[in-house]
Parts: structure tokens; sequence; C-alpha cells
């Protein structure tokens, strides 16, 4: 089938999606921005009727707290969502509440006739309550004296719908964290030494990992203790809420190898009592995958798959090759590769097949029956290979008969959703077109699937798919109003970069795009890109008349300033040569990554005559050690994760000097607008602060803009704050791009 996939996908026209043109369509503005709902799927109830659509918008988000989002174990930002109770076969909804609310986790009951939901007060304090469908009521559900419900609190229902387990935290808990945040914040004495275990900031994240375990009975109020407070972050009932899994913290001291630096022990006993049983000592490099008992699981460990249960410690090798590793030659290089296998989920035994994993390995994604070890190819798929799709495993459907599958082509904007049959080994396609395929949730029974997705260069909204699952049912339309608005079209972008590498990018025209028409050009960077997912500040810029142009890049370890030359320039001269992008009025902006990036551009090209930074760094060196609040983050980050400079300052200081772009300030000629929030401790805006001083000293142009209040990104402090921010971005990009050429930039 794989085949004939593939044959359909390159038959589909790639190209600009352009849109009918709305008679009465007018432009994007701010208001519309702050209105544009962003939906997602709250909960789902075992038989895939009763679905919750949760609304969240800019407008209803406002009054973040930076300075505690940062660090405070205690604090939870008030973002408020409007959320809606839909009846999946017939699309009728029922507002959950009279107004948006600041909501945390939900689940429904197994018979879907109440819904546990977390609900954050006026006082920053939560209630955990239960709205009854056919009453439409609420009540609280009552806590054990002395703890309560948290932003992270977790709900689990009994089968039998009578009990709620829950995590809990106590005053006592919440006293303590509370002075430790003030402590490490307004004083009066911050003291810090490397006698103690821990970094005091790591430490207070580590508290953050504290939760008890109770069990309520919703009717009575009775109350029964599953685990005891302690730090642990995860834990999870057997299906028949016999036993309960859950990690136990082992650090000993902060690890600066991995981020959030912990050790866990994985370890099982029953919800009655008695004595835990150790599952895993160390969870290190080990992601166990769990079935839908909860009782049996897959990891992988040494390149080697096993299969292991609650009821025995015997862990059984159903994959891996054997060929010792001192073998080095192709063959065996090659062998070893193709027999490591990821675990991605377990399918449940059906009426005809008993349970089988789901596993991944360069070849593509396979159904493996763990005790014959009998392999089944359901879908090829390489990451080195082009030609396939990339594929992803979204769910089990009709009681564990079929498997609903994702497959996106690597060269074009064609998705599909397709239907493996497990008794006939047949791979179906269910639906097949330019739409984005976010998250998928399937009910607990495989009778529905629900769809966060649709048309590129829009909010997602949320669809059903029943029966055949050919048809994509609406079940929200969260944004009518941009059916009324000018949006530009999209476009996927291929290119090759300054290495002859091919890579590819988003394009975003203006609205009411003209044929032939050169247009000021602003390129928004990052890493990679590829779908045509709504983008507010893109479609606010197309709006004013640019184009927009997000290019992917491909970093080797060590040289990140490198890679954004080539791949950003390269793509330049694409869009120029196609006779879209006027070469003189070029920008490029980026935020935190993409600002960092944005920086080190313009020491190396001059071809930009506007730039914007959001949140990025200008100095790696400070950067290293600059943010107390992430621990060791900034420190992995720069070593190993997203800079990828492959050393520490002190093996490789010149690598930290070439790639902070304060270090190079006097070689900038591009005009550059700065943007921080001074309760950033993500990227501190004493960072970015650097480049400001050092352009001021040397007489270039620049602006920096701090929010006084705002955190990491877009400002959502205040509506004020947000509206200055969006207004300043167009603003820069209309005095330099829009206005007389000058300054020393060249095409």
């Amino acid at each position: 089938m794989l085949p004939r996939f593939l044959t359909m996908l390159a038959a589909l026209t790639v190209g600009a999606q352009h849109l009918p043109a709305q008679a009465a369509a007018s432009r994007l503005s701010l208001d519309d921005l702050l209105d544009v709902r962003t939906t997602a799927l709250g909960a789902l109830s075992d038989d895939g009727r009763w679905a919750v659509a949760l609304m969240a918008r800019p407008r209803t988000g406002m009054g973040v707290d930076y300075n505690r989002t940062f660090g405070d174990p205690t604090y939870a930002s008030p973002a408020r969502r409007e959320a809606w109770v839909i009846d999946t076969r017939s699309g009728a909804r029922t507002a959950l509440f009279a107004d948006p609310r600041a909501l945390g986790p939900m689940a429904w009951s197994p018979d879907g006739g109440t819904l546990a939901v977390l609900v954050q007060r006026a006082d920053d304090q939560h209630d955990v309550l239960l709205w009854d469908r056919a009453t439409r009521r609420t009540k609280p559900l009552a806590m054990p004296t002395g703890r309560y419900a948290f932003p992270g609190t977790r709900l689990r229902w009994s089968d039998d719908g009578r009990q709620l387990t829950l995590s809990l935290r106590s005053n006592t808990w919440r006293t303590k964290a509370a002075a430790e945040f003030a402590r490490l914040t307004v004083g009066p004495r911050i003291v810090m030494s490397s006698e103690e275990p821990f970094l005091a900031w790591n430490g207070l994240q580590r508290m953050g990992t504290i939760e008890s375990v109770v069990r309520l009975d919703v009717r009575t109020g009775a109350t029964t203790d599953v685990l005891p407070e302690a730090m642990r972050q995860q834990w999870q009932l057997t299906r028949d809420g016999t036993a309960v899994v859950y990690t136990e913290d082992a650090t000993t001291r902060t690890d600066y190898d991995v981020i959030g630096g912990s050790e866990q022990r994985l370890l099982v006993r029953d919800v009655a009592g008695g004595t835990p049983r150790e599952v895993f000592r160390s969870l290190r490099n080990i992601r166990p995958v769990w079935d839908r008992d909860g009782r049996r699981f897959a990891y992988t460990r040494d390149d080697q798959l096993y299969v292991g249960s609650l009821a025995d410690t015997v862990r059984v090798r159903i994959a891996g090759d054997t060929t010792p590793r001192s073998d080095t030659t192709a063959g065996a290089r090659t062998r070893r590769s193709r027999e490591r296998f990821t675990p991605v989920s377990w399918v449940p035994a059906s009426a005809a097949q008993g349970a089988a994993l789901v596993a991944t390995n360069p070849d593509g994604v396979w159904l493996i029956d763990p005790a014959s070890r009998q392999r089944t190819l359901m879908v090829a798929s390489s990451d080195s290979v082009p030609s396939t799709p990339r594929v992803r495993v979204a769910g089990v459907l009709n009681q564990g008969a079929a498997l609903l599958l994702v497959m996106e082509s690597r060269t074009s904007w064609n998705r599909g959703l397709l239907r493996f049959d497990r008794a006939t080994g047949r791979l179906d396609t269910l639906s097949q077109d330019t739409r984005l395929v976010g998250s998928i949730t399937t009910s607990d029974d495989g009778s529905t699937a629900i769809i966060a997705g649709g048309p590129g260069n829009r909010p997602a909204d949320l669809w059903a798919l029943h029966g055949d699952f050919r048809r994509w049912q609406p079940l929200t339309d969260a944004n009518p109003v941009l059916a009324q608005r000018a949006l530009g079209a999209t476009e996927l972008l291929s290119y090759l970069d300054a290495d002859g590498v091919r890579e590819w990018g988003v394009v975003h025209y203006p609205a009411n795009y003209v044929k032939g028409q050169r247009y000021p050009t602003v390129f928004l960077v990052y890493e990679d890109f590829f779908a045509d997912s709504w983008d507010a500040v893109a479609n606010l810029l197309n709006a004013h008349g640019y184009v927009v142009v997000k290019p992917s890049v491909r970093f080797d370890i060590g040289y990140p300033g490198e890679a954004w030359l080539k791949g950003v320039t390269a793509a330049a001269n694409k869009v120029i040569e196609m006779g879209l992008a006027d070469s003189t009025k070029l920008g490029v902006h980026g935020t935190s990554y993409g600002g960092y990036a944005t920086n080190l551009l313009i020491t190396q090209t001059r071809r930009f005559k506007a730039a914007i930074n959001i949140s990025g760094k200008v100095d790696v060196i400070s950067f290293y050690t600059d943010s107390p609040r992430l621990g060791v983050r900034n420190v992995h980050a720069a070593e190993k994760s997203q800079d990828r400079l492959g050393a520490t300052l002190w093996e490789q200081p010149q690598k930290y000097i070439a790639q902070s772009a304060v270090m190079f300030a006097d070689r900038i000629t591009t005009p550059l607008l700065l943007l921080t929030g001074e309760q950033d401790h993500n990227v501190p805006a004493i960072n970015t602060r650097e480049m400001y001083y050092a352009l001021r000293r040397l007489g270039k142009p620049v602006t920096w803009v701090t929010y006084a209040n705002g955190g990491h990104g877009v400002p959502l402090s205040s509506l004020e704050d947000w509206t200055d921010f969006h207004t300043r971005v167009v603003g820069w990009y209309e005095r330099y791009l829009k206005e007389a050429t000058r300054g020393t930039a060249t095409p």
C-alpha cells in the first residue's frame, strides 16, 4: 500500500495555497489577534461521545506574574480559557462555565456522566469541581484537612466511578516553598555555597516535585492515602486500581549533564499498602512504555528491546543485534542500526489477535508480537530517505483491531490518515490532502478519534472521526472572524543552502498579493520550518504588506552562527530569484534562540536593513551562568543541546567568543531593535542589554525596549505591554523597510 500512497502524494499539486478572495475582507488588526482562539482537547469520555474543547485567547491570558513564573513552585499563571462540552455525534455544545476560567487537568468518569476539573480561584487557590452532565451543575470536592489541589494535580477515576485518585500538596509544603522562594529573591541576605549538594534554585525546583497521592470517595468524602508526600516525578495506577507505580527521587547532588539533574527509581506497591518492590533501580536512559492495563512495559537499553511486567522480575529481550560493539565493520554497524528499536505504544489484545507492541527503527514502523517476536512492517519510513513520509501512530481503533496512523510527506504539504488492519495486514488511506494534522486522541474503546488541526495558516479546530474514520466532522469553529479578514496565502519553499544541501522553508504571502510585484521581506528565524501552521506575527506582517519567510538551517556542532548564514541567506537568494522579495528591503528577526540567531547573522552580513531580537542572548559567555533560576539549563544548552558548542567554556573558550554576537558588534550595520522582559529568567534582559550599550558605544542604530513586568517572548503582563510590543515590531519594519533606503546595507 505504501507505493500507492506515495504515488498519490506526488500527484497532488504543491504551491501557494491561495484562498478565495473575500469581497468584504478587511485587514487583520491587533484587536483581531487579541481574540484569536487557540483550541485544544481537554478531555474525552471513554466511549468517545463527550469531548471538552478548551479555547484560549491572548486577551484572557493577561496578568502573568513573570517574576513568579520562573522558580516559584506555588504559582500558576491565571491563563483563562473557555470550556465547551461537545457531543461528538451531534455537534451540540454546552458551556462548562459562563465565563473563561483558569483551568487545569480534567477527566471524565467512566460512564461519561461526571467531569472532574481543576479550577483556579481568584485567591490563587484551586478547587476540584465535579460537573454533572445531566444537571449541568457543579459541586466542589472536599480536600483532606491540611492538603490542597495544585496546578499539576493529576486526576484518575476508578472503574466504578465512585472514587477519584489525585495528587495533592500540604499547607506545610506551601509555607516552606514560599519561604524558600522569598529567601532567594528578596533576602535580606542570599547565601549559597559549593558545600551544598544542590544549587539553591535547583533545590527549589526539586521542591516542585513534592506531592502526595490520595483516593477520595466522591459521594462520602472518605479519604484513603495512596502515597505519602515525597519528591515524585510521576505516578500511575494500574487499570484495575489495585497497584500504584511511582518514581522515587534518588538524586544526591546537582547533575550538570542532565537538564533537571534527577535520578529516579521506579517502584510498585499495592494501593492497600505493603512493601514496595523495585521495578527499575534507575530510569536514566530508560523510558518504559506501558500497556493500557498499566502492568506490562517495554523499553530499550543498550540498543536492546525488552518487555517485562509487574507480575515478575524477568525481562525478555525481543529485538536487538548481539554483534559485539568491538565489531566496527560496515555490515555490523548496519545490523545494529536496523535492530535498534524504540518502543512507541502497546496495542491491546483484540478478539482475533493478542497484544502487540508498536516500535520504530530506521526502516519504519513495526508491529511486534512479544510472544513469537514476529514483526510486521506497517509503514516504511526513514529519516535518511526523503521519498518516504514521516509516520506517527495516533491511536488504537475498534478495541485493538486496527491502528490509526498519520503520514506526512517530507517534500510537500501532503498529509494523510491511514488505517492498519491487524487481521489482514492491510493499510488503507482514510484521508489525504493538505490539512494539518496535529494532536490526535482516540477514545478508550477506539470508536472515536479527535483531531486538533485543519487548513494551513489557520488556528487549529477540533474534528471528530467515527465509523470508517474517513470523514472529518467539525466540532469547533473557534475563529469565524478570520473568514472576514484578508489573509495571505502560504507556500512551501525549497532551496539549496550554501553547501548545496536541500532545505525547506515556509513563505507567507502578503494579504492581497499581486503576482510579479516585489515586496519588502522579513525572515523569521529559529531552526526548522516546514508546516504552514498559524503564526500571529507572520500574519500581522502580511497584513501590512510584507512577505514573511521562515527558512530552515542545518547545524554542525560548534558553529551555530555559520548555520544561519548558510541557510537564511540562501533562502533570501531563492525568494529574490522568484521575483518575490525586494533585495534592498530585507529584514530579519527571531525570538529566544531565533533572537540569538538574528544577532549572529547581522554580524556576518550586511544584507538586512532591519533586525529585531526578541529575548535572545547576545553573549554566550555570560549566558552560560547568568540564569540561576533554571539550574543547569543554560550550561547544558551551551555545551550540549540547543547551542551545540560541544565543549565547556574552559575547554574551548574560543568557541564561546566566536558565537557571541556582542564580540563582533563593530561589524553590525543593520538597525537593531532589542525587545526584552525584565522578569525573563530564561534569557535575562541584562544579557541582551550588553548589545545595546555596545552598539551605542560604537555609534550604531539601536533601540532597546525592556518591559518591566514582561517575561520571555511576547509580554502577557498586560494588554498595554502586548499592544506596545506588536506596534513596535510593525513600526520598526515600516521605518527601515518602507521608508527611503538608508545605512550601508547592501543587496
